[in-house]
């Protein structure tokens, strides 16, 4: 269970995030949360519900209001939420509700602090920090929990920050921080300390000349807005960096790694790429605005079924920009569909930490605490970061930087809407091939017999689905037949039961077997999902609506909606311009398949049985 207040409210039940839309709903939950485990009387709810003006029959109302709160909340987390007198509480602990873990972090990281304990506050206090997603209570409309809460906590984060920006210059991190305490200076002018740790670190930098300019600009401000000369520590720092002063560089915790070159990660680009110059330009336009880096974390995510080239794309995308992101490039394969399982958020975080050069044994054991550091270590640099084949937005969520100037490329068979609305990612769902670009690759790799056989190529592209990876296993076949032309193995693919048999011609290797890439988005269906594909497998139509579907299954028409939409959202069936949906014909190769493999001869007949009554039914008059 999850309950958030450090941005807009965020309610999780362990399965899906709840939404609460009532207002007063909104401003009773956090009410109750920001005392977890304590009961709040019934009167201090009434004055924060109502902003200190609470109506006649409050009482009586708010009881109302917990028994909808409990409804929306559902069975789980709504039964987090206690009557007892004299009033009511949210039974959770300091791991289930960020403020709480937020207030816990900051508390240990300040003894890390006092204590010396430089890498263990940076570790702290940046996973504290990792727990902010916005303003907090940013979508709680009341003014008294906002004066009372917010603006405490709010504090609370700026001495974090501070606290743990001090770590990392305790740590010899100036170059990284520079960024984040050159917005921290403008952001918050009046605070002295930001200043201080800016002036510090451009000095470290060997930039004594902008640590000059900083301490005048912070000088003015202070002058100006407040009718006053800089504090003493602000002062003294000034006089050491005006006269060089070696101490500033000669502490201890000044020593310097000798300098590693930058991780370069990316595999090898595709050796024959063609086509997809619209979905490139797209990409480019986004990744790289204006030909500069953009001033916010860019996230491409790339979508679609399974062989449609989505790696490929990412990866030679990835080489042409390469240049652009000139502090390295790190890939993780995510494994998300693949035979494997999923690799866990915290094992990628372990493997891009050691290539950023961070020991072993300085690798945080918690995952908040490794995404913490992993961001520390990005901001600051142009880095580009490739996530390949991704399961969901969860699995992604912990590698993104959290500052400008690095881009993160995604490439999943899953829609991962949730990095599109709550990430902010760019997704491009990828088509099949053009017709044209299908020729241009079956000519590239096959030579001459494919320039020459225009029918026969057409054809053999429409039977491969226009899928980049049934067209290269295509292109070994007729590779391995001399003799053969294109129309003869196109007639070979015409039955479409014996597709799948001749194009699984990659050998031992599962990763470029058609059968065993369509295995891998079908396993991570729910049983119910997975029914439904078959039986998509037994329709002979051009395309289908989900009545359609609803007939094949015997589901209702809303659940076959809902299985509908699961489907298209892992690019398992397509949608078209008016609403319909259709399905490649090697993915319904499979599908029938599967339907012969996995559901005997009566299930299949009924299934045809209730598909004919519904087109009986649905036929005009």
């Amino acid at each position: 269970m999850k309950f958030g207040l450090l941005g807009p409210m965020l309610v999780n039940d362990g399965d899906q995030d709840i939404a609460i839309p009532a207002a007063r709903q909104r401003v009773l939950l956090a009410a109750m949360l920001v005392r977890a485990g304590r009961v709040v009387p019934a009167g201090e709810l009434a004055e924060l519900v109502w902003d200190g003006m609470p109506p006649p029959g409050s009482a009586a109302t708010l009881r109302s209001y917990v028994k909808r709160l409990r409804q929306v909340l559902g069975p789980r987390a709504g039964a987090r939420v206690v009557t007892r007198y004299p009033g009511y509480l949210v039974s959770a602990g300091k791991n289930e509700v960020d403020l709480l873990r937020f207030t816990s972090l900051c508390r240990d990281g300040g003894d890390a602090v006092r204590d010396g304990s430089w890498a263990r506050a940076s570790a702290l206090l940046g996973e504290a920090l990792g727990l902010w997603r916005g303003a907090a209570m940013a979508d709680v409309p009341s003014l008294t929990l906002q004066r009372d809460e917010s603006s405490r906590l709010e504090q609370l984060r700026l001495q974090a920050t501070e606290w743990r920006i001090e770590a990392g210059l305790h740590l010899g991190w100036d170059s990284e921080l520079l960024p984040e305490l050159q917005t921290l200076a403008v952001d918050y002018p009046l605070r002295e300390r930001f200043h201080a740790q800016l002036m510090l670190a451009l000095y470290r930098c060997g930039r004594q000349g902008e640590a000059l300019a900083a301490y005048r600009l912070a000088r003015q401000i202070l002058v100006r807005e407040l009718g006053a000369e800089p504090g003493l520590e602000l002062r003294e720092l000034h006089q050491r960096i005006l006269v060089a002063d070696a101490g500033l560089l000669d502490a201890p915790h000044q020593a310097r790694l000798a300098i590693s070159p930058p991780p370069r990660q990316l595999p090898a680009a595709p050796g024959l790429f063609t086509g997809r110059g619209q979905e490139l330009d797209a990409l480019t336009a986004r990744l790289l605005p204006g030909g500069h880096c953009p001033k916010t974390v860019v996230v491409l995510l790339l979508g679609g079924t399974a062989g449609v080239g989505k790696t490929s794309l990412a990866l030679h995308l990835a080489h042409e920009v390469a240049h652009r992101f000139p502090d390295g490039q790190l890939f993780v394969n995510l494994r998300g569909f693949d035979c494997g399982d999923p690799v866990d958020p915290a094992q990628a975080l372990a493997g891009l930490l050691r290539a950023l050069e961070v020991p072993g044994h300085e690798i945080p054991a918690e995952l908040e605490a490794r995404a913490a550091r992993y961001r520390s270590l990005l901001a600051g640099r142009r880095m580009l970061v490739l996530l390949d084949n991704a399961s969901s937005a969860e699995q992604v969520r912990p590698l993104l930087p959290g500052t400008a100037g690095s881009a993160v490329l995604v490439t999943s068979r899953n829609a991962l809407t949730g990095l599109v609305v709550g990430d902010g990612a760019h997704r491009l769902d990828l088509e099949v091939l053009t017709p044209e670009e299908s020729a241009e690759l079956l000519c590239a790799l096959i030579g001459p017999r494919a320039e020459v056989d225009w029918a026969g190529r057409r054809v053999l592209a429409e039977r491969c689905s226009r899928l980049p990876l049934a067209l290269r296993l295509a292109a070994e076949l007729v590779s391995a037949r001399p003799g053969a032309d294109l129309s003869d193995l196109a007639g070979e693919l015409a039955d479409r039961r014996q597709r799948l048999q001749l194009l699984d011609v990659s050998g031992d290797d599962p990763r470029t077997a058609i059968r065993s890439v369509f295995s891998w988005s079908y396993q991570r269906l729910e049983a119910d999902q997975a029914y439904a594909f078959r039986m998509l497998g037994l329709y002979s139509g051009p395309d289908f609506d989900p009545l359609t579907v609803a007939a094949l299954t015997g589901f209702p028409a809303e659940r076959a909606r809902l299985l509908v939409e699961a489907l298209h959202r892992a690019y398992l069936i397509q949608r078209s311009a008016d609403g319909r949906y259709r399905m490649l014909g090697l993915l319904q190769a499979y599908a029938t398949e599967r339907a012969h493999d996995q559901d005997d001869d009566a299930t299949r007949r009924a299934a045809l049985t209730r598909l004919r009554e519904h087109c009986c039914h649905a036929r005009p008059a």
